[in-house]
């Protein structure tokens, strides 16, 4: 019991050095009705977002975030319908053309999912290309321009955008927090296993909960 507190004690040390709410941005990624919506194009991921509690807790970070005046950045894949500038060297964005609900440009496929609220100083950053919501995005000159210094990524999916987001985060120089409970995968016992052994090494990682505290708590001097 002592060394559990211990480490959380480290770990509550180490986000409220990491979450100033001025140099904190919080990212939401592919958390738009064609990906975990009720009309999903992959309804196994949408029914883990859901089942997991992992949807209901982005929208916990999201209301935090607003309350505290950290900036919330949505980052939205789509393609246009003629497919001009999307990416199909890879399997993934092949099967991706057959799916029945295409997130095409424009439509209710890529707007974010109902219960996580956009508020008019959000960010949406678009993307028609690639795996990654950072990489060949907007994403880093935003951050940058915010004076961005902590990332926290949200989202699905845990078997690719997820990973790619926090890894393109730390090789910019940003800190990267993994909120562990408001990320999801498939299958679902893939995502924890995922966020131990590999995003742990280089993320901090911690729950809803954890991060929600330290941003309504009192700030250090």
């Amino acid at each position: 019991m002592a060394t559990n507190e211990r480490m959380n004690e480290r770990l509550t040390e180490r986000l409220a050095s990491q979450l100033d709410p001025a140099s904190t941005v919080l990212m939401t990624v592919e958390c738009q009705q064609g990906v975990v919506g009720l009309d999903s194009a992959l309804p196994e991921l949408a029914k883990v977002a859901r089942s997991s509690g992992a949807l209901h807790n982005i929208a916990r970070l999201v209301a935090a975030a607003h309350e505290t005046g950290v900036q919330v950045l949505h980052a939205v894949a789509e393609r246009r319908p003629d497919g001009r500038g999307a990416s199909r060297n890879a399997r993934l964005f092949r099967a991706a053309e057959r799916l029945p609900v295409q997130q095409y440009s424009g439509t209710t496929a890529v707007r974010i999912v109902d219960g996580i609220d956009v508020a008019d100083e959000d960010l949406v950053v678009r993307r028609l290309h690639g795996l990654s919501p950072i990489a060949g995005t907007d994403v880093d000159p935003l951050l940058r321009n915010l004076g961005c210094r902590t990332l926290i990524v949200s989202g699905v999916s845990a078997n690719v955008a997820i990973p790619n987001a926090v890894f393109d985060a730390v090789n910019l120089g940003y800190t990267a927090v993994v909120p562990a409970d408001a990320v999801a995968g498939v299958p679902a016992e893939y995502t924890p296993a995922m966020i131990r052994n590999t995003l742990a090494l280089v993320a901090t990682v911690a729950t809803t909960d954890d991060i929600v505290a330290c941003l309504k708590g009192p700030r250090r001097a």
